[in-house]
């Protein structure tokens, strides 16, 4: 008898590192997912701000490079 309690400690013991194993696994995908979403609100609001602001009838505005590029010297 001592042998068979002695194996069924033994088989807890291995499944609790399995479940604190899988746990961890859930709790780092977990993690992940959320950092993840962040980083992607965090690019469309730096993407926004980058874009080039538009005229109301949706041509870009060149801004100061558009209005030189067209001035030349000689």
């Amino acid at each position: 008898m001592a042998d068979e309690n002695d194996k069924s400690e033994r088989q807890d013991s291995r499944q609790d590192p399995r479940q604190a194993r899988a746990s961890r696994d859930d709790r780092l995908k977990s993690a992940l997912r959320e950092n993840l979403k962040r980083r992607k609100v965090q690019a469309r609001e730096r993407a926004a701000s980058a874009d080039p602001s538009q005229n109301e009838d949706g041509s870009l505005d060149e801004g100061a490079a558009g209005k030189t590029a067209g001035k030349t010297g000689g």
